[in-house]
């Protein structure tokens, strides 16, 4: 099964550009995206829409609810799903998506998880009914784990205590002798490289779009089915909403800031892209959609 995993920042045109090849080479498409695979949030998270993704199988959005937690490991399930359909159908993969932290994730591979006993996890939520005792449980366990692990953490504290005393190993020393093992193991990788001024102009008028497509409406149908607890509500282009509804931003700022926050983000990506990722092809989508168009022709 050949698979192809398209890189770029956001707004870059590594949606359209992947709908256009799979539309091209009969493939699949896989999203990697932290808002592309909420329900409901349809505007906020710019995934295609379904006269958008036509015919091509969409694996990776609208998966689940803003309310509803989920992790690599969801993506990895995800990609084993796609993966599947596709060698089932003889179809390539094209894997895109703006959160390129799963796609590193896949390549290099997770720790596999031993399956937690229904006594562990019981055991383990008497423990987390003191939350900060909790916490002080797990830095005595292990400290070098608690290191990376915030105080509010509720999953990842709750994943500790239960690894630990479903092996009795503390994490650190049980991935140490757990070692990941590539998920992912031949992908031709590709990224768009656009322009800086240019970039900064499709987040400008993607925002304007947003706005004009019914952004406001959609976070105030989230806030008033979800609240603000869940992650989602906290994203780029919700939060600045929430901003707006509570009077901390006026029409023309919540707008604004949407779009100096999309463009700091974008920022992030490219760099990670650069440094986190093996040497690969960057060009421009014209350019590039000829480099990935010799992969399926092969």
């Amino acid at each position: 099964m050949k698979t192809v995993a398209l890189l770029g920042p956001t707004a870059s045109g590594k949606t359209d550009l992947a709908i256009d090849l799979a539309s091209r080479y009969n493939a699949a498409i896989l999203s990697l995206d932290s808002l592309a695979i909420y329900r409901e949030i349809d505007i906020a998270s710019a995934k295609p829409t379904p006269e958008e993704r036509g015919h091509i199988p969409h694996f990776g959005i609208d998966v689940i609810y803003p309310n509803e937690h989920f992790s690599v490991s969801t993506f990895i399930g995800l990609y084993r799903e796609a993966q599947a359909y596709c060698s089932a159908h003889g179809m390539p993969l094209i894997i895109v998506g703006g959160t390129s932290f799963y796609l590193k994730m896949l390549m290099e591979g997770m720790s596999e998880i031993p399956n937690i006993s229904a006594e562990t996890k019981a055991y383990v939520a008497k423990i987390l009914s003191d939350h900060s005792k909790a916490y002080e449980m797990l830095y005595r366990i292990d400290p070098e784990f608690f290191k990376t692990v915030s105080r509010g953490d509720r999953y990842r504290i709750e994943k500790g205590l239960q690894l630990y005393y479903e092996t009795g190993m503390a994490p650190t020393h049980y991935f140490l002798e757990h070692p990941p093992k590539p998920i992912l193991q031949e992908v031709a990788l590709f990224e768009i490289g656009i322009e800086r001024t240019l970039l900064q102009k499709r987040i400008e008028k993607r925002t304007m779009a947003m706005i004009d497509m019914g952004l406001v409406d959609e976070v105030a149908m989230l806030e008033k089915k979800y609240g603000r607890e869940p992650n989602p509500m906290k994203a780029i282009g919700i939060a600045e909403v929430l901003d707006y509804f509570d009077g901390r931003l006026s029409f023309d700022e919540m707008r604004d800031r949407i779009i100096i926050h999309t463009r700091q983000l974008a920022k992030r990506q490219t760099t990670f892209n650069t440094t986190q990722f093996p040497e690969h092809i960057k060009l421009a989508a014209d350019r590039l959609s000829g480099e990935i168009s010799k992969v399926f022709e092969r």
